[in-house]
């Protein structure tokens, strides 16, 4: 079981290397997708959309009810390029007060511990009834695929931006006009889309082996029980 397990930790590594180098290659342009040409344009992120803020939700409101919201802190320790699923549930009370969310959003955190984290962002892809809670940056998209604008808000060029703007020791902000300054590089919206694609299907078979891991992990949490207590016995 250790063995097995050691083999999946290997291959998930590895998927991992790959899709960094898969986004390092595709996010700037340094490869193409078959039947794609053309210069990328240059542009700043204000340009492919507008700027809202996330209301306020309280820690004690977040598991308040039934309808999904995203909190800034959430962005750190739950989410990666794209929101696959939610953690916070607010009442419709709260929601009232809290800022819905439309497909094809990105979200940024707006407060952070470092520069170099700070602005970590997602893109909010589902048809589905959802808010965002305080400190949180809504960039609405109008010229973009979300998809896409979510690996690409998270490469290390962009990073490096984000962090020259970030503001505070402590505790660094970042603001809608900072980000709305950044400069990006992209395709016509037919080459987002089809690279959004391609990244999004090695996401699906890094989970499929995470999921694999914890389940071989579990079987041996398992196993150790009835083994190591005399409960199964080995024939």
């Amino acid at each position: 079981m250790d063995v097995l397990l050691e083999g999946l930790e290997r291959l998930i590594t590895k998927e991992r290397n790959i899709k960094q180098a898969a986004m390092q290659q595709l996010l700037t342009g340094k490869t193409r997708l078959p039947d794609f040409s053309g210069e990328w344009e240059v542009k700043r992120l204000g340009d492919v959309g507008t700027f809202l803020k996330g209301s306020r939700v309280r820690k004690d409101e977040a598991k308040s009810d039934s309808l999904p919201c995203i909190r800034y802190g959430e962005i750190y320790t739950h989410h990666n390029d794209y929101i696959k699923q939610f953690n916070s549930w607010i009442s419709v009370e709260v929601a009232e007060t809290a800022t819905r969310l439309k497909q094809g959003d990105l979200l940024f955190a707006g407060s952070g511990e470092t520069k170099e984290d700070i602005g970590k962002c997602v893109a909010f892809v589902d048809n589905c009834e959802a808010y965002a809670g305080g400190d949180t940056v809504i960039l609405r998209l109008a010229a973009a695929n979300a998809m896409f604008m979510g690996y690409y808000c998270n490469t290390a060029s962009f990073n490096a931006q984000k962090a020259s703007k970030g503001q505070g020791d402590a505790v660094v902000h970042i603001s809608a006009a900072a980000l709305s300054s950044i400069e990006i590089t992209l395709p016509e919206l037919p080459e987002q889309t089809a690279i959004a694609a391609v990244l999004s299907d090695m996401d699906t078979e890094l989970a499929a082996l995470e999921k694999r891991r914890d389940k071989t992990r579990n079987l041996k949490q398992a196993m150790m029980q009835e083994l190591l207590t005399g409960k199964t016995r080995l024939i």
